[in-house]
């Protein structure tokens, strides 16, 4: 396929690096008083990280050409929409933990780097795994299938951080003072340094996020296994999170049948995969594109209908 042999050159990375360094570093100093983020300026700054992934997936077009471009923005929209199952986590951990609302964007913006930090990781890793060796195509096809009939079965995914290894051993290592103190991660307590209440929420969403890592990096490294195209992809699509987090937070309820498309598009990802490991080979990037915008219009779609019928239960 012509977008995964496409050679991009170093600066490009860091120019994409410097970026992403520059945007994170407006947004944590616009922030930094931690006001409460209202819909208002969540929609703002959606509409900017949105606005920032489509122009970079225009960039691609101009420099690489058409088949990058459509991978580019097929990748992307799928990490957007797996980013909803992410936000509703969020919400479950935040009211867990009953963070307060001025300090759940700061949570959320270490969040998000560690979000990029273990992508980053786990797509160099992928694609070497799916290059050096054949069979892994059908392993992660194979899982990416079984992900997604978890996801259609399962329902609301269980998130108890009591029963997070991770969280769990962060306690039994690091000394925890189970309160908040004011927006601080870390806080003197008898004379002794601790991790407070919201450094273990920050630990808990980033525990979590790495199983929503593993499950889309697979699926986007089944479009295209162009690391600079996969990265690209997924870092502005997890750019947007926060703000994506504080618009829809309050309204995930009215997207009932969202998670059986997520669960379609998984699916579809792990056929991908398995099928360019046969005689068959890979499917067109157009025709994957086309199959992530419709499963998203439908579920969406069919989400909106049945949530404004008269007695339907948000």
């Amino acid at each position: 396929m012509a977008e995964a042999t496409v050679a991009v050159p170093l600066w490009a990375w860091a120019a994409v690096g410097g970026v992403i360094a520059v945007m994170l570093a407006v947004d944590v100093l616009l922030h930094r008083d931690n006001h409460v983020i209202e819909l208002g300026e969540a929609l703002l700054w959606s509409a900017v990280w949105i606005g920032a992934g489509l122009l970079f997936g225009l960039v691609v077009w101009w420099g690489l050409g058409g088949d990058p471009a459509i991978a580019y923005f097929s990748g992307y929209l799928l990490e957007k929409a797996l980013s909803v199952d992410n936000v509703f986590v969020f919400a479950l951990l935040f009211g867990y933990f009953q963070v307060p609302p001025g300090y759940q964007h700061k949570v959320l913006f270490w969040g998000v780097v560690g979000a990029l930090v273990f992508r980053l990781l786990f797509i160099f890793a992928g694609a070497e795994l799916l290059d050096r060796l054949t069979w892994a195509g059908f392993v992660l096809g194979a899982f990416l299938i079984w992900t997604g009939w978890r996801l259609a079965v399962r329902g609301k995914p269980d998130v108890d951080p009591e029963r997070n290894v991770v969280v769990r051993l962060f306690r039994r290592l690091v000394p925890t003072d189970a309160r908040y103190h004011r927006d601080r991660f870390t806080a003197r307590v008898a004379d002794r340094r601790v991790a407070t209440l919201l450094l273990v929420a920050l630990v808990a969403i980033e525990a979590t996020d790495v199983v929503f890592a593993i499950d889309s990096v697979a699926a986007i490294l089944a479009i295209t296994t162009n690391t600079f195209l996969v990265w690209s992809a997924t870092a502005f699509a997890v750019l947007g999170l926060r703000s994506l987090y504080f618009c829809l937070a309050g309204l995930l309820r009215h997207f009932g049948y969202l998670r059986y498309g997520l669960a379609l598009l998984l699916a579809f990802a792990g056929l991908k995969l398995i099928l360019a490991e046969t005689p068959v080979g890979k499917l067109p990037v157009w025709l994957t594109l086309a199959v992530v915008v419709l499963t998203l219009a439908v579920s969406i779609g069919a989400s909106v209908v049945v949530a404004r019928r008269p007695g339907a239960h948000g």
